[in-house]
């Protein structure tokens, strides 16, 4: 296994940072601030201050980063409507409300559908009652906030019902009510406005129709990956099954059973998909991946098996850098396995005894994930692939000191670079910013880690027969 996956074409692999020597104005910033970033990781690994060439360097590259983002031709509408927020205190209002909105209008829209459900009123006479109950319920329905708030009020002092005039009296001074008429006032300010469309230009909004589309779109090309994957580490291990039986000492039947690299009860490897980690595992789960997408295993006994390998299907390349943090807590949490005990894995090929000893042998650290662990992706390799990531990136457009420097670039006035010295400072101590110190060591892990699976089945064809 290992010399196949040594063998393995690695596409996705990126070049080498440029020297910060070597690099001009003309370069873009965003590959200056990652050679800069660099350049202060290896400084800070090797117990040295980064020097002020790297410094001068990601201040100088992070404003002219600031300055293209706020371009009106080819910007970044995201972080425009962020600067937008930072400088007005009704857009911030409106997005702080914004955040609990869909939440207040579901709460709402329960609790008027229980006091005035159209059931519940057209079993009332026709009257002031009935019709302030439809009234009620037609404004939750609509979404009109205002006059749901007057239906509550003009229902309160009807007394038909002994439990109505307080059900109406907490629908009319709920606090959701109040955030959503609020909301709805602030959808006419002209920065409002602006911020919403600046947020629009950015694509489909979460849990529309359009982003559902795309999520689904994606979901399918990581299962189309995860299939591909599948075939080809099958592929190997019949080829391990067969490697294995060549060496057994038994009876033909025997070394039939094993050859035949289906799931017999002598193979000595298999593959299962969908490997879930059981409920009751021991360790902290929050956070940490518990299911794994393909893996291969290999036979400890008549009853049990060690995992050698995990293979995750990603749809981009992109996505596995996004995913490593949470691949690594899931590694982390195997490793919390007794060695002495043995867990039930569910997967798409039934119940599998998995050996805690081999959990625990798994890599934890970056630095050996390659012995154990396989991203998958039918993407295209790119030309440039880019040196600074999307999340790090906009944690650096984000910072306040940034935010404030755009405000100002906006509005006209003097700005210099070194006014980013406090996102430097972040950058170098500030927990939050870990993975930003650690994007470009981070890349570099994902893109070795990563083959297409055309690849992987080349490389195992072209592996020497068994003999």
């Amino acid at each position: 296994m290992a010399r196949t996956l040594a063998r393995v074409d690695r596409r996705y692999r990126v070049p080498e940072l440029p020297s910060s020597l070597t690099l001009t104005h003309d370069e873009p910033p965003a590959v200056a601030l990652a050679v800069a970033i660099e350049e202060a990781r290896t400084a800070l690994v090797a117990g040295r201050e980064p020097g002020e060439r790297a410094k001068s360097l990601f201040l100088e590259a992070l404003a002219r980063l600031i300055g293209e983002a706020l371009r009106t031709d080819g910007g970044d509408p995201a972080f425009a409507a962020m600067v937008l927020r930072h400088r007005s205190p009704r857009v911030r209002e409106h997005a702080s409300l914004s955040a609990h909105a869909e939440r207040d209008r579901r709460q709402l829209r329960a609790t008027a559908n229980a006091l005035a459900h159209p059931a519940k009123a057209q079993r009332l006479p026709p009257g002031a009652m009935r019709d302030a109950l439809v009234a009620l319920h037609d404004a939750a329905t609509a979404g009109d906030w205002s006059r749901l708030a007057d239906a509550a009020e003009r229902l309160h002092p009807l007394h038909e019902s002994p439990e109505l005039p307080d059900a109406a009296r907490r629908l009319r001074d709920d606090g959701a009510l109040a955030r959503l008429r609020r909301l709805d006032e602030l959808a006419s300010d002209p920065e409002v406005i602006r911020y919403r469309a600046l947020w629009d230009r950015q694509g489909p909004s979460a849990g529309s129709a359009q982003a559902v589309a795309s999520g689904a779109g994606a979901q399918q090309r990581g299962d189309a990956v995860e299939g591909l994957a599948t075939e080809a580490l099958q592929a190997l291990v019949d080829r391990m099954n067969a490697g294995a039986a060549s060496e057994m000492d038994a009876t033909s039947a025997a070394v039939d059973a094993a050859v035949s690299g289906n799931a017999g009860e002598r193979a000595s490897y298999r593959v299962v998909t969908s490997l879930r980690v059981p409920a009751a595992f021991p360790g902290d789960p929050q956070r940490a991946k518990s299911e794994w997408d393909v893996a291969l295993l290999r036979r400890h006994d008549a009853d049990t098996w060690d995992l050698l390998l995990l293979v995750e299907a990603k749809a981009s390349a992109d996505a596995a850098t996004t995913d490593l943090p949470r691949l690594l807590r899931g590694l982390r949490l195997l490793a919390q396995a007794d060695p002495r005990a043995t867990y039930a894995f569910a997967s798409h090929q039934g119940e599998i005894p998995l050996r805690g000893a081999s959990l625990r042998a798994l890599p934890t650290e970056e630095a050996e994930l390659a012995r154990a662990v396989l991203y998958c992706s039918d993407a295209p390799a790119e030309q440039a692939p880019r040196l600074l990531s999307a999340a790090s990136r906009m944690q650096l457009l984000s910072a306040p000191a940034s935010l404030d420097f755009a405000d100002q670039l906006e509005r006209g006035l003097a700005v210099e670079s070194r006014q980013l010295e406090p996102v430097w400072d972040q950058l170098l101590t500030a927990p939050a910013f870990a993975p930003v110190l650690r994007q470009h060591a981070t890349l570099r892990t994902v893109r070795e880690l990563m083959v297409h699976p055309s690849d992987l089945m080349a490389a195992v064809r072209a592996a020497p027969a068994p003999t």
